[in-house]
């Protein structure tokens, strides 16, 4: 039988190397999260101070859902150095944790809306409309305009600047992202697009996303946002964009004005790095539910039938 000496320098033997492993656990800890911090602040320095949103205490009242699910209200807008611009895209992004889903609506700008305490105007409007004087109230306005005319809660809001969205792009995926161009465009996005497939820059994916001038018009810039979405979804998501995502970040961070704080985005990547995401997407208003029409004042713009276009989208979220 071992001796009682025997037995204590065995038992001090394994409590010296716990703490040694201890430490090592410890130190690896606190170099990961070094190198995460250095790639954070890396990302952070990129940015250009004159291209940062810098847009704090934006008014917004924004509503839980009763089903524990995250309900994230997103805008794209093209400032060029204006302050008051108005949404070029209007998305309302739905994450469900059961599920690992995300459900994307494309919510069409041209949307003739009544916009609670003006006259009615396209949808887009309402962002301008909240923000005069100011007031900084345009997200909150365009909230309960998508509430007033489609019955639709969010809880968050994510404002991107379209020079942020480039940024974002050559951070993410510096060889390009791969896209399959469906024929020439040029008109209005500053360079030429040519058809097939290709790797695109930030630049280049920015245009693509927002051409309109072909037979499709603005249901055809819709469906080509909601595709660059999946693609950058599954460049976000891949080994490379996770090992990323602190500079990613970092980089994303002065071009977005959110309510959110960092301990809700991480969270969400988290839950959503778990298992295979699917991303489910609609556009409102839906085939067969709206008329082209033209107001003074207002211009070419869509009639929609809101009874309809609530039941659709409440299907589709609940499916």
């Amino acid at each position: 039988m071992e001796s009682r000496v025997a037995k204590k320098k065995k038992k001090r033997s394994r409590v010296r190397w716990r703490r040694v492993f201890l430490m090592l656990f410890l130190l690896l800890i606190v170099a990961g999260a070094g190198y995460t911090a250095y790639q954070y602040y890396a990302g952070v320095h990129q940015t250009d101070p004159n291209d940062a949103l810098n847009m704090d205490n934006l008014e917004f009242n924004g509503k839980k859902d009763a089903n524990g699910r995250t309900n994230i209200l997103l805008l794209g807008i093209d400032r060029r150095g204006q302050e008051d611009s108005r949404t070029d895209t209007i998305m309302i992004a739905q994450y469900d944790p059961k599920n690992n889903q995300v459900k994307l609506i494309s919510i069409m700008r041209d949307i003739y809306a009544e916009i609670p305490g003006y006259r009615n105007y396209k949808i887009n409007t309402a962002y301008y409309l909240g923000n005069l004087k100011n007031q900084k109230k345009g997200v909150e306005l365009l909230r309960q305009t998508l509430k007033t005319n489609f019955d639709i809660d969010v809880q968050y809001y994510a404002l991107v600047d379209f020079q942020g969205f480039v940024k974002i792009v050559d951070t993410l995926a510096p060889q390009g992202i791969e896209m399959n161009v469906e024929h020439k465009m040029s008109e209005n996005i500053g360079l030429t697009l040519y058809p097939g497939k290709q790797l695109m820059h930030g630049k280049q994916l920015l245009a693509y996303a927002r051409f309109r001038h072909d037979a499709q018009g603005d249901f055809g810039r819709v469906a080509r946002q909601q595709k660059v979405l999946k693609a950058l979804q599954s460049e976000v998501f891949s080994v490379n964009g996770i090992a990323k995502a602190p500079k990613l970040l970092g980089t994303i961070q002065p071009y977005i004005a959110t309510n959110m704080s960092k301990m809700n985005i991480l969270a969400l990547a988290k839950d959503a790095v778990g298992g295979n995401l699917k991303v489910k997407t609609m556009t409102v208003p839906v085939a067969g539910t709206y008329t082209n029409v033209s107001y003074p004042g207002v211009g070419a713009a869509l009639e929609v039938d809101k009874e309809k276009n609530i039941e659709a989208i409440k299907q589709f979220l609940d499916e």
